[in-house]
């Protein structure tokens, strides 16, 4: 068995549905297993999902076990030479899998390898390469520096902006999000540490590859679509709480003395200025939506790919509505206009595709994806609040 896929999956169906279906593309023409753990959701995945992919083994929990823990669940039950720790609102590209394979079989002293993420958007996402926590690295994360300076070795040495994205890179720190790893090596550190409940095992993992002699890749050369923001807003201040209790967790884990200190009373400090600031930015947010909704409403939907599948979307959504088809990317260039909606119907149309134009289209256009025979749209134009789905004639938010 070449590789074995683990996604963890609470409440998503519907993003894990189109996520699924570019794995069945991806996994072509490999020796691949796919698990689904999934945590206690209430919205009937399971049931929703088996019908539909008879080959992914799915693991039912009666309760939310944490991401750590599913996770866990399932590497004991992998046989694959290597994991990759997926979640469940991505999309991968047919030679996703096959080029990151190929990558670690040729580097032997790898342990984990990332890809670059992209939002729904087309935005590149910081968190795709990371350096571990210091005190350096979080005192100008904190006053502001790194933002002010992102591509800065020094300012913004946590998100290393100043390694070209598009490139191969040794680095500290792989997402979560899809995070290839030997299954020898994931064996060897037993999996996550369930101490984490959400946030920060990644980098616990990142940090026991890396002291266990072996390195972490990232591969700029390969992308793939991170919504991000499904179970839970990343605005919310319970989401910044979980996160830098997290990263309180890793301090204490992996560091000690003065340093540690230090790192910890900073860590505080950005809970209380981050759930401050998203507080007082609450309203501007819910402001800067309600218009983005309105002004984008006006615009048409442009369904892309197959005639067929396309008409399956557009039966989804609505038969009164104004849309055009296009065939193939040159097509939807010619006929897209800024702040559009793309839809893409994949089929004939291939995810690599699709990724590569949401690239060199960030920011223009609204993106979501139909997978073929599925019954629903997915898609997501903010890491920071829920995507929105289509199920049948009106959106679920």
């Amino acid at each position: 068995m070449q590789l074995s896929i683990i996604i963890v999956n609470y409440n998503v169906k519907y993003f894990l549905e189109q996520c699924l279906c570019s794995v069945m593309q991806a996994i072509q023409g490999l020796q691949a297993e796919v698990f689904v753990v999934d945590n206690a959701s209430q919205d009937g995945s399971i049931e929703y999902l088996s019908q539909k992919f008879d080959s992914v083994i799915f693991i039912p929990s009666t309760q939310n076990l944490g991401f750590a823990k599913a996770n866990n669940l399932a590497l004991g039950k992998a046989k694959g030479k290597y994991i990759l720790y997926l979640n469940p609102d991505t999309i991968i590209g047919e030679n996703t899998l096959h080029n990151c394979i190929q990558f670690l079989d040729e580097h032997k002293e790898a342990g984990a390898l990332g890809v670059q993420m992209l939002d729904g958007s087309g935005n590149f996402l910081p968190e795709s390469k990371r350096s571990f926590p210091a005190v350096g690295v979080a005192f100008w994360k904190l006053c502001g520096m790194a933002s002010l300076f992102p591509r800065s070795s020094l300012f913004n040495r946590y998100a290393l902006g100043h390694l070209d994205k598009d490139a191969v890179h040794e680095v500290d720190v792989l997402a979560g999000a899809f995070m290839m790893v030997r299954k020898t090596v994931a064996d060897s550190i037993h999996g996550f540490d369930e101490d984490y409940f959400m946030y920060g095992e990644d980098i616990d993992m990142s940090k026991r590859i890396k002291d266990n002699g072996f390195k972490n890749y990232y591969h700029g050369h390969v992308k793939i679509i991170h919504f991000k923001g499904e179970s839970l807003s990343k605005a919310s201040i319970k989401h910044i709480g979980r996160f830098y209790n997290a990263m309180i967790v890793f301090v204490g884990k992996h560091y000690k003395g003065i340093n540690s200190s230090i790192l910890k009373l900073l860590l505080k400090a950005a809970i209380v200025i981050r759930a401050a600031v998203s507080l007082a930015a609450a309203p501007f947010m819910q402001l800067a939506d309600m218009f983005s909704k309105k002004s984008s409403s006006k615009n048409k939907i442009i369904f892309a790919g197959n005639k067929l599948n396309c008409e399956m979307a557009v039966q989804i959504i609505s038969s009164n509505l104004n849309h055009v088809l296009a065939e193939d990317m040159t097509a939807v260039s010619k006929q897209a206009s800024t702040g559009d909606e793309i839809i893409f119907c994949t089929g004939m149309l291939s995810y690599a595709d699709t990724i590569d134009f949401v690239y060199h289209h960030s920011k223009k256009y609204f993106y979501k994806w139909h997978g073929m025979n599925t019954g629903s749209i997915a898609g997501s134009a903010s890491k920071n609040k829920t995507g929105e789905v289509y199920t049948g004639s009106f959106p679920l938010m």
